[in-house]
């Protein structure tokens, strides 16, 4: 059973998660009355000065739906990093893309991105195990830190589970009729404050029931190794440091609770921390 100790730091993992208040100082962007993400005054004024199709009032920014196709251009022209991958434009995380911009951008803009993780399951005689991921040292975000088996973003023109399946391939060698056995179980929503800027993240979860004797191996360079730990000590390192990347916290607290390691009162107060 998990202390009181360990229980307050999921809960700190998962209010970290949890940090922008919207709109706070930034001003809603809106394409055609369609909320589509949130700037700073400082860019909204920026995006103003070279672009005649946005309009920055004090409370809000008009974009034209005519900007859209060159979102990307407007982000380099004030100075906003990009990472030569496109994410889609939407309101609403399933709603019609409206656009694509570049996934660097996307914490300047305020723009939702989408993120699938996958749970790689093994069940052993000796009880559940997980598949946990190394990242790469050279990763631009938590570079070092633990992950799923799979997870990646869904870039422009893909569904979370076209993502999936994708990136199964690509990360861990999971080969596409195997990873088609994937059942999506949890979505998250979050806006977090990072140093790139707002994060609005919703994340697709899914779990995948594997042979024991499927290995994963490091495909792309974005994974530096693979690691099979028995569900408990998952839980354990979960809830005595920052080892895991800060939203595979929420996806791993779902799964625990789902697999009975957290139950009572604990169990409670993270499902409504979860569900906040």
């Amino acid at each position: 059973m998990a202390s009181d100790t360990e229980i307050a730091k999921l809960l700190t993992h998962i209010a970290a998660c949890h940090t922008a208040v919207l709109p706070g100082a930034r001003l809603p962007l809106y394409v055609a009355r369609q909320l589509i993400g949130y700037l700073t005054p400082a860019n909204a004024a920026r995006l103003a000065a070279v672009e005649p199709g946005v309009v920055a009032a004090a409370d809000r920014v008009e974009m034209d739906p005519a900007v859209l196709p060159r979102l990307n251009g407007l982000a380099a022209a004030i100075g906003i990093p990009t990472r030569a991958e496109n994410f889609d434009v939407r309101a609403a995380a399933e709603g019609p893309s409206l656009g694509v911009l570049d996934r660097g951008a996307l914490p300047s803009f305020g723009v939702i991105g989408v993120g699938v993780h996958l749970n790689g399951l093994v069940r052993r005689a000796d009880g559940p195990h997980l598949w946990v991921a190394k990242r790469a040292a050279n990763k631009k975000l938590d570079p070092g830190k633990l992950d799923h088996l799979v997870a990646g973003g869904v870039p422009a023109g893909y569904t979370p589970f076209e993502t999936l399946i994708k990136e199964a391939e690509e990360e861990a060698g999971l080969p596409e009729a195997m990873a088609a056995q994937a059942r999506q179980v949890a979505v998250f929503t979050y806006n977090m404050e990072g140093p790139e800027g707002l994060r609005r993240d919703v994340l697709y979860a899914y779990d995948i029931e594997l042979p024991e004797d499927f290995i994963p191996h490091p495909m792309d360079g974005e994974v530096e190794s693979f690691a099979l730990w028995p569900l408990a000590q998952v839980a354990q390192v979960l809830a005595q440091g920052a080892d895991f990347k800060f939203n595979v916290a929420l996806v791993l607290i779902d799964l625990l609770l789902r697999e009975g390691v957290y139950t009572g009162a604990a169990a409670e107060k993270l499902r409504a921390a979860l569900n906040g």
